[in-house]
């Protein structure tokens, strides 16, 4: 008889929020679910690790619940990493992590925690994918995500992954009716263009609150932005070799390996 796959779920927003209970319940209809999720939210702390404080772990589950969920006092890959050496008994078969709450394309994978997570699990050999429903708000409506993430979390666990790669899935703000399909895509060229508002506390110090506006400089329509703006989930690989190739030979004309 085929074991059920194990199934390891994580996210940034925190082992409370909303977007990680649709995670579980969609889950829950594949396989064997196991949560290892930061205690508080982790937005925006990229691929960081805890160096210099502890790390604790506390299960929150109750004994006879038919999930094992454990919050984890650090960052989203903190979560993965402790899951894969500390509490697993063996590889997990899919890593997904999310639902985040809000846009995780294009630029933005660079700084999620969410994705990072995902990114962690791909560097230990799991097959993994991030999920983000473009709504920032604690109550979105994450239903209408339901349908399209079992389909793509059991076309990784059929088919795979290419070695090194992980999936960045991001989901419009549209109900399950309006959601035209799903695209391969390829990360568009965007950045945030940032300001910093400064202010003053009541004694007088200096402080910075970070604000920006999102520009898209991409006018592809095969790019994940183009996507989302037309009612598309859009699905980009993602992989860690952060080499790039194509510079090598460029490089390799500066003839740095000779002797003067």
């Amino acid at each position: 008889m085929n074991k059920k796959p194990l199934i390891l779920i994580t996210n940034d927003d925190g082992i409370t929020a909303p977007g990680i209970r649709t995670l579980i319940s969609v889950m829950k209809e594949i396989g064997d679910v196991i949560v290892v999720a930061p205690d508080k939210p982790q937005s925006a702390t990229g691929h960081s690790i805890t160096i210099n404080n502890t790390l604790y772990l506390n299960e929150i589950s109750d004994k006879d619940a038919d999930i094992k969920e454990i919050s984890c006092s650090g960052t989203p890959v903190d979560c993965v990493k402790l899951a894969v050496t500390e509490i697993l008994k063996r590889k997990p078969d899919l890593c997904v992590s999310g639902i985040n709450h809000g846009s995780n394309s294009s630029i933005n994978v660079i700084y999620s925690g969410t994705m990072s997570a995902a990114v962690e699990a791909g560097i230990e050999g799991i097959p993994a994918i991030g999920f983000s429903l473009l709504d920032y708000g604690w109550n979105a409506d994450f239903s209408q995500c339901e349908k399209f993430i079992k389909e793509i979390a059991l076309h990784v666990l059929e088919k795979g992954l290419p070695e090194g790669v992980v999936l960045n899935v991001n989901i419009p703000k549209l109900n399950e009716k309006e959601i035209k399909g799903m695209k391969i895509c390829r990360q568009a060229k965007a950045v945030w263009q940032e300001k910093f508002d400064k202010r003053q506390t009541p004694q007088g110090r200096d402080y910075y609150w970070l604000t920006g506006e999102f520009v898209n400089h991409d006018n592809g329509t095969d790019t994940d932005e183009w996507a989302l703006g037309n009612g598309y989930i859009s699905i980009v690989p993602v992989h860690f070799d952060l080499t790039a190739h194509h510079a090598i030979q460029q490089l390799n004309t500066w003839n740095l390996n000779e002797k003067g």
